[in-house]
């Protein structure tokens, strides 16, 4: 006996409700899938140098050192002046705020906030401020900023009888430069609204920002190989493979770049300027120009073996009436070194308790 076309039509218009229930079931089930398995993260972004491209005329000032380990001697360059010739460098700096706004309208600005918008509380960081004293263990590293403070002290057998040795960001006059925000208007297929850590935020894809931050590159004359520019997006995960990438450094031939994000929750992951500091970190001791740092450990990302720890390895410092989350890096005995290199043979800044090289003995 067939159906009737109305016994029909309903079969029909029931099972695609069915469908359309079971869908949105998967669906809800994916999105939660993926905020279950969000992996807070950095990444790095090492472009080999075309040897056939000219030097150009202006590069970012570094240094080189090395240091042996097994018998093995490894070579590394640094950004800054050789802290043995009791010299400063000033890094020219340049911060480029990205709007991003999603394809459903959802808009994450840098600017919200006017005085205590993230842009302005990241001026204002530790990262950048020079008032803030570090003294670690016992031992006065001196008023100035938190990468430099961790360099001095990544150095300080050599660097405590030379108190004019420094890695400074800023500009021509001390201070940095910033420049026009940048709107991102990111396409449904490269960007969406997620909470990994149970707080809304956007989701974007890794490659479709990096591609963008090159082009803004090419678009401002300020931005030269002796610069370094950051990127800045606000309450904004990068994907790639899933979630969740506070940010990263790279280059593109001589230019160094890094890209990080202000999250505004506080004890998420990439907090205010945490995730600055991991990348500023690593930029200073890996700038990827002209070749990558390779220890017994692999590459020299002093971040990364920290990023995971409880808190994702931050502490806090209070300036200006706001608490900051900087991340703990990792002194170079920690690649292999010789310990006593760095201050009170500490592994860490912050003096994590490592136990050995690279913590597995490799």
């Amino acid at each position: 006996m067939k159906p009737s076309s109305t016994r029909l039509g309903l079969l029909i218009a029931l099972t695609l409700v069915i469908i359309i229930c079971l869908s949105a079931v998967a669906l809800a089930q994916d999105n939660n899938a993926s905020d279950e398995k969000a992996v807070p993260r950095f990444e790095v972004l090492a472009r080999p140098i075309d040897p056939n491209l000219p030097t150009p005329a202006n590069t970012l000032q570094e240094w080189n050192g090395s240091f042996t380990y097994n018998g093995n001697q490894y070579n590394y360059v640094m950004v800054g002046a050789d802290p043995s010739t009791n010299q400063g460098a000033l890094i020219p700096t340049i911060i480029i705020p990205l709007k991003i706004v999603l394809s459903d309208g959802s808009t994450f600005d840098p600017l919200a906030g006017g005085p205590f918008s993230a842009l302005a509380r990241t001026i204002t960081s530790p990262i950048f401020d020079r008032s803030t004293d570090y003294t670690q263990g016992g031992v006065d590293l001196g008023h100035t900023q938190y990468i430099d403070a961790f360099q001095r002290g990544n150095f300080w057998s050599i660097v405590q009888n030379n108190p004019n040795s420094h890695l400074l960001l800023g500009g021509p006059n001390a201070g940095i430069t910033i420049l026009p925000e940048q709107t991102l208007n990111v396409p449904a297929g490269s960007g969406h609204l997620g909470s990994p850590f149970g707080h809304q935020v956007a989701e974007v894809s890794y490659g479709y920002l990096d591609g963008q931050i090159g082009t803004i590159m090419s678009q401002y004359s300020q931005i030269q190989p002796n610069t370094f520019p950051i990127f800045m997006t606000y309450n904004t995960y990068l994907t790639s493979g899933g979630c969740c990438i506070g940010g990263y450094h790279g280059n593109r031939s001589a230019q160094t770049y890094a890209h990080f994000t202000y999250i505004g929750y506080p004890g998420d992951f990439a907090q205010d300027v945490s995730a600055l500091s991991h990348e500023v970190g690593e930029w200073a001791d890996d700038p990827l120009y002209p070749s990558r740092n390779n220890t017994p450990c692999g590459i020299l990302e002093v971040g990364d073996p920290l990023e995971n720890l409880p808190n994702y390895g931050a502490y806090p410092y209070t300036l200006h009436g706001f608490t900051y989350n900087l991340q703990d890096l990792t002194f170079i005995g920690y690649f292999g070194a010789p310990l006593n290199t760095s201050v009170n043979s500490w592994w860490t800044f912050q003096n994590y308790p490592f136990t050995r090289i690279c913590q597995n003995g490799s």
